[in-house]
């Protein structure tokens, strides 16, 4: 499955033109304890380049869950890791799906979310994430500056105790950086 096909099909639905690079999704998952969960929740997994990352990383015994609004996506994800929990749906209903999260990582393009969308995934975020939960997600570059961009930035430092900024992430088209959370106990 191409995430550049689905981008044309619905490009208000697939923020991305291009997969993320495996040094993206490496940088994503790292530090934010994958390794200690015992429940993963991936928003927006596409082709599943961060599910990779996630799998490689989690414990045994440890549960993945990805949650994907285009179903072609969803569908071909749960048939290359029959493992993973594929919920065909929309991030701003994760709390109807799962109860509990002890880490969240996002591939959503939130700089194409109007802020009210923003708030609601990030409330559903917040309602999921166990104390201590981590949050991660990643961000284009180029696109920093723009207001959608500085309203998430915004949104994160209101909701969490701890939020922080990777260095800049190269090897992937677009360059981009990943936002970490923490919810303070």
């Amino acid at each position: 499955m191409s995430i550049t096909r689905e981008f044309l099909r619905a490009p208000a639905h697939t923020g991305a033109i291009a997969a993320s690079s495996r040094r993206l999704a490496a940088a994503v998952v790292a530090g934010i304890g994958v390794e200690r969960a015992a429940h993963v929740v991936e928003l927006g997994p596409g082709t599943g380049v961060f599910t990779e990352a996630l799998l490689a990383r989690l414990r045994p015994g440890a549960r993945l869950t990805a949650v994907e609004v285009n179903p072609r996506l969803a569908g071909d994800l749960a048939r290359r890791h029959p493992g993973v929990e594929v919920i065909t749906g929309s991030a701003e209903h994760l709390a109807g799906h799962v109860r509990a999260a002890d880490v969240v990582v996002s591939g959503l393009p939130w700089s194409l979310f109007p802020g009210d969308r923003q708030d609601r995934v990030l409330d559903q975020v917040g309602e999921v994430l166990a104390p201590g939960g981590r949050f991660a997600t990643f961000a284009y570059l180029h696109a920093a500056w723009l207001p959608a961009a500085r309203r998430f930035e915004a949104a994160l430092a209101r909701r969490f105790g701890f939020v922080g900024r990777s260095r800049v992430v190269w090897g992937n088209l677009p360059p981009a950086f990943v936002h970490r959370a923490a919810v303070t106990p």
